[in-house]
């Protein structure tokens, strides 16, 4: 089965170029759609233990649990203990059932495959860019986005040189979506002939 490594840093359209994928039949398992349903169920318990006021109703509250992470590198990596552990174990149980059914390519969507050294596990990685001014205009047309809060999402993410460098295929979005949906279509013929890996 071929693995496909999606990401791409925040607004550059990584989400829209998943759907794109799942648009020519590729089942897509989505890390950040993962985390949202740890925060609302197995990770909210030790969340709460860890960062006490982080979570309400028995769920985790974002905006909470920013202000606490947020500009503290080691409360950010005591988070990420508990919750990269959890992410990886929804995406090796997608994996197993793709298998067991039979699938013959699928894509890992994550914001941090590269940051994580996630790639080794990917036989393609696809990086999703665009110029740096699309980028911040969709970020910032965000609800609740601010400029310090872009900039501590920056301050986490590899520089879009840097991911560029590491990709074997890059989807530009800056163009507009038909076009991104067609570097995705020529992404997907030439990957067709890979046999990917065994499991």
């Amino acid at each position: 089965m071929l693995i496909i490594g999606l990401t791409g840093s925040i607004g550059m359209g990584k989400s829209t170029t998943a759907n794109f994928f799942r648009d020519f039949g590729i089942p897509v398992h989505d890390a950040d759609f993962a985390v949202h349903e740890l925060y609302k169920g197995r990770a909210a318990p030790l969340i709460e233990q860890a960062f006490p006021g982080s979570t309400l109703l028995g769920k985790v509250n974002r905006n909470a649990l920013f202000l606490q992470v947020a500009d503290n590198p080691e409360a950010m990596r005591r988070l990420e203990a508990i919750i990269h552990p959890l992410v990886k174990q929804h995406r090796d149980d997608f994996i197993f059932h793709a298998v067991k059914v039979g699938t013959r390519a699928l894509v890992l969507d994550m914001p941090l495959l590269l940051e994580i050294n996630a790639d080794k596990d990917c036989d393609v990685v696809v990086v999703v860019t665009a110029p740096e001014s699309v980028q911040k205009q969709r970020v910032m047309a965000r609800q609740g986005m601010t400029e310090s809060r872009f900039q501590t999402i920056l301050k986490k993410q590899m520089l879009d040189s840097q991911k560029r460098k590491r990709a074997h295929f890059i989807i530009d979005t800056g163009r507009g979506l038909e076009a991104a949906k067609h570097q995705v279509n020529d992404v997907l013929r030439a990957v067709t002939s890979l046999q990917g890996r065994k499991f």
